[in-house]
């Protein structure tokens, strides 16, 4: 995980690495991660649990109407409660103040912590114990007040809706069957032999890539709001699905997110293969998904390997043959600062 912070330290990556890298056992730091991004500005830094309580409420109730596991745990008396008010059991003031008593005992110790190691950048500080409730630190203002906002706050939702589509099934290997739509651009899934769409495909891989554009690093936009919507490309063309059958290149691995310059742009990429250099920025792109117990890992590792090895090794004799037929290579400016 570290060369994910390594080139672009911005308190924009460490904020992604807290969502993408950090340990989930629930989806509680989902629900926090969105009231931080949401919470209204009251005029203070300090936020009590009480104004806390609402918007965690409310997002981890919307999730659990459409999926029942929001945890890895059989039973959690804080999701009972928030079952309960779903069903009508509980009204919202007795689920508010469930909230306060249940719902942040361990996350707000567990937000900053990434591979068992605190973050270097806080988004808050936790003064429970003398003021019951957080202060929001300037990077987190910072980072509501940013252009990027948007697009991470649908970043939260694309990993939260693939790690409870992990629980749902009940194993994560059962995620081998993760596929990706061209047409509508989404992840999907089988579920009883019904295909369940599970998350949009910019939104899942766009943290990977902090926001920039897979060859050149130029700012993208995963939101028709913020701008065109950055195009979902196949690093490996699509047409060389039909001179190599056996190669899946609907598959994630093959899945990077392109600026319209580089993808379709008048020097774009179009058909071409791109640089060898550029396949070692896929195969650590993929190793970053792997790394972090992303859900699409078994899907990864299914597609193209069980170790690093063996991953070099397939993007390398995919892209010997790939270039056996295209001939041409190609590799746009760098636009941006690099951020793999």
């Amino acid at each position: 995980m570290a060369n994910f912070l390594e080139y672009q330290p911005t308190r924009e990556n460490y904020w992604r690495s807290i969502v993408l890298f950090g340990r989930n056992v629930a989806s509680y730091k989902f629900a926090l991660a969105h009231a931080l991004l949401e919470l209204r500005d009251q005029g203070s830094d300090f936020v009590s649990l009480e104004d806390l309580s609402e918007p965690f409420a409310r997002h981890l109730c919307g999730h659990l109407k459409a999926a029942p596991k929001q945890s890895t745990s059989s039973s959690s008396r804080y999701l009972s409660a928030c079952a309960k008010f779903n069903s009508g059991e509980l009204s919202a003031v007795e689920l508010h103040v469930a909230t306060q008593r249940f719902g942040f005992n361990n996350v707000l110790d567990a937000f900053h912590v990434v591979n068992q190691q605190p973050t270097n950048v806080r988004f808050f500080v936790d003064e429970r114990k003398i003021n019951g409730g957080i202060r929001l630190t300037e990077e987190l203002l910072s980072l509501k007040a940013g252009p990027d906002r948007v697009a991470l706050i649908d970043e939260i939702d694309a990993r939260w809706r693939l790690v409870e589509t992990a629980w749902d099934l009940g194993l994560s290997k059962q995620l081998i069957r993760v596929e990706h739509d061209d047409d509508a651009q989404f992840l999907w899934v089988l579920k009883d032999r019904r295909r369940i769409s599970v998350t949009s495909s910019r939104a899942a891989l766009n943290g990977y890539q902090k926001g920039r554009c897979f060859y050149c690093f130029q700012a993208i936009s995963i939101t028709n709001s913020a701008g065109p919507l950055a195009d979902v490309d196949h690093f490996i063309p699509h047409v060389t699905g039909r001179s190599l059958p056996r190669l899946i290149v609907d598959g994630v691995w093959n899945l990077v997110l392109a600026c319209r310059d580089c993808n379709r742009g008048s020097s774009g990429k179009f058909a071409r293969l791109p640089t060898t250099g550029l396949l070692e920025r896929l195969h650590q792109r993929n190793e970053f998904l792997i790394s972090s117990h992303h859900p699409l890992r078994e899907t990864l590792i299914a597609q193209t390997g069980a170790t690093d090895s063996e991953r070099r090794s397939f993007l390398q004799a995919i892209h010997s043959e790939a270039k056996a037929n295209l001939i041409h290579v190609w590799e746009p400016p760098q636009r941006g600062d690099q951020t793999i």
